[in-house]
């Protein structure tokens, strides 16, 4: 049936498909679980026609041919509904008859996959394997007169600071010129990175949620989770759990009507605000939250009609720069909570991120500065600003914290670091690189998607659907009949089990070095790479 298919410039044959799916006509029972969980209704129920030839039993009767027509599983060749490779059809089907298989072709879809002169969108992160960090080495092993530690049983104070940490001379002038001194929390290196409601489903936002929750009040770990840009629901912010949050301001400014208002009733203060200003997967562009992801609960919550479009502006509309925009915005938003409330900045790892970091130095209220690098995550991004545009976080916070050490405001200013953090499983790993680089703390966002709630996205372009709201899984989805699918019970247990382990292999990786009364904030001296290009840009060991 394939062959009376029309043949357009478009039209793609199986093979040149990314993802192919295999269906076994033995096994299969056409039961059309496969067709009806597709999330992109890649697969469909097809008649074909098979064709036997019945040979005679003697040589003087002729050959027949004997015409069979059956249902089968055809996967379609339109580009706009090509496979995504999620696996969803294999994870519903009760015979293991059908499953995406990854195409060793090159992939013809990208030449056909744009329409009405729209270039891709997708979600995800950039499809590029390895990363420097994955390649970074812990070289320092204290030993006989530096013994190392019994990382089972020592104790360690793995705890990083969020806000301005004045020298105490200073804090006393402060005080007496200003009236308040900055406040400073103390919270885990390991934060979970803005990741909003409407882009994230009810049930993955309140799993998060929960486990935040359970982490801090019942295993005493102070971690903090980022609102993201969509606003906060009504009762977390005026629930004691608001403590645990860090709420981001960005240039679509959603939601915030409803938190100012909110403020006197406020029976705890948030961890901090972040004010974004860049997100590394997408850098310079603004956010974009698709109409059909603004149901009436989003709607209400970052106060904008319902089935509307919300684009974020890639800057803040009414600041001229970004450093007016910083000076500003964080006065005031000191200002909104009385003075106790650290504010930062957040933006995009970029070549000019140290001009805006020596402005944050000369500026009182600044808390520090979160960098989010090349290889963040994003819900929908064009495939060139994932691809081709970014700077990678490495060298960019090395840079900000040789910075600081050059001003002598390394233990005043914090530095996050975010982008690309756990990319290929190695979570602990890449954070403490990152740390001892000179990080303070990291964010990460996509792996606990991962860990947390099973997100199939991959960097080889595997399912990347988060813009759509078809997400398979139901953890960036508003459609109830996708996002009941996510247990936020389940979500919760995973977020602390993903906790605990971070900490245990933490703790593995900083036993060695002989610390345990503070984090390693720019240890370099215990990194090395086989990279000598690489080593001299971050100034670590090389090591071969």
């Amino acid at each position: 049936m394939q062959s009376e298919r029309p043949i357009t410039p478009s039209t793609l044959s199986v093979k040149d498909l990314p993802w192919q799916i295999l269906w076994d006509k033995e096994k299969c029972t056409l039961c059309g679980k496969c067709t009806a969980v597709c999330p992109v209704n890649a697969i469909e129920l097809g008649v074909f026609r098979k064709r036997t030839v019945k040979p005679p039993l003697g040589f003087l009767e002729t050959p027949t041919s004997v015409y069979k027509a059956y249902y089968g599983i055809r996967q379609k060749t339109d580009p706009a509904y090509n496979c995504i490779g999620c696996a969803m059809c294999n994870m519903v089907c009760p015979n293991d008859a059908i499953i995406p298989c990854r195409s060793d072709e090159a992939d013809k879809l990208k030449f056909q996959i744009d329409r009405g002169g729209q270039p891709r969108r997708r979600g995800g992160r950039r499809n590029a394997a390895g990363g420097i960090l994955d390649r970074i080495k812990f070289i320092r092993i204290s030993m006989l007169t530096d013994p190392a530690l019994d990382a089972g049983r020592h104790e360690f104070e793995l705890r990083t600071l969020l806000g301005r940490v004045l020298p105490p001379e200073e804090n006393l002038k402060f005080l007496q010129t200003n009236g308040w001194i900055p406040p400073v929390r103390e919270i885990y290196p390991l934060i979970i990175g803005g990741m909003s409601f409407g882009a994230l489903s009810p049930n993955m936002w309140e799993g998060l949620q929960m486990g935040v929750a359970y982490l801090n009040e019942e295993l005493g770990l102070p971690v903090r989770l980022s609102t993201g840009e969509g606003g906060c629901p009504p009762r977390l912010l005026r629930s004691r759990f608001l403590k645990y949050v860090i709420l981001q301001i960005a240039s679509g400014y959603f939601g915030w009507d409803e938190i100012i208002h909110a403020l006197p009733e406020m029976k705890e203060d948030p961890c901090a605000i972040e004010i974004k200003y860049g997100q590394g997967a997408k850098p310079g562009d603004g956010g974009l939250l698709m109409w059909y992801k603004v149901n009436s609960l989003i709607a209400a919550i970052r106060g904008v009609p319902a089935g509307v479009s919300l684009p974020s502006p890639p800057t803040h509309q009414t600041k001229y720069s970004i450093e007016e925009a910083v000076a500003k915005m964080t006065q005031s938003m000191y200002m909104a909570w009385g003075f106790r409330v650290p504010v930062y900045p957040k933006i995009s790892a970029t070549s000019t991120a140290m001009a805006v970091l020596n402005n944050l130095t000369r500026n009182p209220y600044a808390a520090g500065l979160a960098i989010d690098g090349e290889d963040g995550g994003t819900g929908a991004a064009y495939n060139v600003s994932m691809n081709h545009m970014g700077h990678p976080i490495a060298s960019n916070i090395r840079d900000g914290y040789l910075n600081l050490v050059k001003l002598g405001m390394q233990n005043q200013v914090p530095l996050f670091a975010g982008g690309g953090i756990g990319k290929n499983g190695n979570l602990a790993a890449n954070a403490a690189a990152l740390i001892m680089l000179g990080a303070s703390g990291v964010q990460v966002g996509k792996y606990i998607m991962q860990a947390a709630a099973g997100c199939l996205g991959s960097e080889s372009d595997r399912c990347n659907i988060c813009n759509i709201g078809l997400c398979p899984k139901g953890i960036t989805s508003q459609d109830p009949r996708l996002y009941r699918r996510l247990n936020a019970e389940d979500v919760a247990q995973r977020v602390v089990d993903v906790f605990l382990s971070f900490d245990i292999e933490l703790k593995k990786i900083v036993a060695p070095l002989g610390r345990s009364t503070s984090l390693p904030i720019g240890m370099s001296d215990a990194l090395g790479i086989d990279d000598y290009d690489a080593a001299e840009r971050l100034r670590i060991k090389y090591v071969v």
